[in-house]
């Protein structure tokens, strides 16, 4: 058992489904006493994030997604996966860092691979039902690998997993009322209030589709986030509805949840994982291009529970997305009957069952 304090390298970069999980960890490890650093893209996403959590200590490393097998931009990304290794062997080298941890996806197989060959202990996390191959070519040199859900560990038969959840920051623990939250974000007390919330990619066909269910449904409220590059499309197709509130991005999540009576969103596993904390009545719409149908396997293990209700994105009809709201989350007992079986799988202490895990104390 460690009493010292460590240095923890955190790899969470690219996504928000990353990077989020991963400043949970931080926090909860400075919490503890030890010295998180976070190692993050150069994505805007990223950028943002380590302005508004300026508390915690960010570096940036060239890291890039992974280009399709016969690309043109396989060399560059080649070349980049090089000089992303081989700095973050100084970034390791110059904290005295004692662990490495990826937070899964492209920016973790770098630093995971450079903290084993120093001799560190190292960990990735994967907090999909079917983990990345990314994940999967990491954990070979991962002391162990940590997941959110535990379907995903028979896609690990080599490593020794343990199963801890997906961390959530710290500002979703505690939500304002339903009251205040409406009030700070500007809408009704008086209609149901849908969320809507299409991902940071691939949300076009998605937004379209939500926006004809809003203008055809004026007793509910709908709230949808449609995200920066689609907001002025978007927002143009509302059209002024007066039951519809479009923002490109939402800085105040916590108040958005809170203020939703009942929420329409894709099935990535960071948002399950926030669904989950919080309890709310949700209909899930994959996304139908995420690397080996990821969001299908993570909803079918919150359908499974009675947690969500799901559909393909090539299903989806205005009659469905109005049947979940006036049929689940306009209906007393069946919305609540939803809500508790997403509670159930709600795992709030997950930031610290992995901060335990990798300072390597019970």
């Amino acid at each position: 058992m460690n009493s010292h304090p460590l240095n923890v390298i955190i790899a969470c970069g690219g996504t928000g489904g990353h990077l989020f999980p991963g400043i949970a960890v931080a926090q909860q490890l400075r919490l503890m006493g030890h010295h998180p650093i976070l190692l993050i893209s150069r994505k805007e996403v990223d950028a943002d994030a380590s302005r508004k959590y300026g508390d915690l200590e960010f570096h940036s490393v060239p890291a890039i997604a992974k280009p399709p097998l016969l690309s043109l931009r396989t060399p560059g990304f080649l070349w980049k996966l090089l000089t992303t290794y081989l700095s973050c062997k100084r970034i390791i080298k110059k904290a005295g860092a004692d662990v490495v941890v990826g937070m899964g996806g492209f920016t973790s197989l770098p630093p995971v691979k450079a903290g084993h060959a120093l001799g560190l202990r190292t960990y990735v996390h994967d907090s999909n039902a079917m983990p990345g191959k990314s994940n999967r070519m990491t954990a070979r040199w991962c002391t162990k690998v940590l997941l959110g859900l535990g379907d995903a560990a028979r896609y690990f038969p080599g490593s020794d997993c343990v199963v801890v959840g997906t961390p959530v920051r710290q500002e979703l623990l505690q939500l304002p009322t339903p009251t205040e939250a409406r009030m700070r974000l500007g809408l009704p007390d008086d209609k149901p209030v849908i969320l809507v919330v299409g991902g940071s990619q691939g949300a076009k066909n998605l937004n379209s589709l939500l926006i004809d269910a809003a203008k055809a449904d004026p007793d509910v409220h709908y709230l949808v986030i449609a995200g920066k590059s689609d907001y002025e499309r978007v927002n143009s197709l509302a059209g002024g509805a007066t039951n519809i509130t479009v923002m490109g991005f939402c800085s105040d999540m916590p108040a958005a949840y809170a203020a939703a009576d009942g929420v329409i969103a894709r099935a990535g596993a960071s948002t399950l994982t926030e669904l989950s904390l919080i309890g709310k009545a949700t209909l899930l719409i994959p996304f139908p291009f995420a690397a080996d149908d990821h969001q299908t396997h993570n909803a079918r293990v919150f359908t499974a529970a009675g947690a969500a209700a799901m559909y393909q994105q090539r299903e989806l009809t205005t009659e469905k997305v109005h049947d979940f709201v006036h049929n689940i989350v306009m209906n007393p007992s069946a919305r609540a009957a939803m809500e508790q079986a997403m509670r159930k799988l709600s795992r709030p202490d997950a930031a610290e069952a992995i901060a335990r895990v990798i300072s390597n104390t019970p």
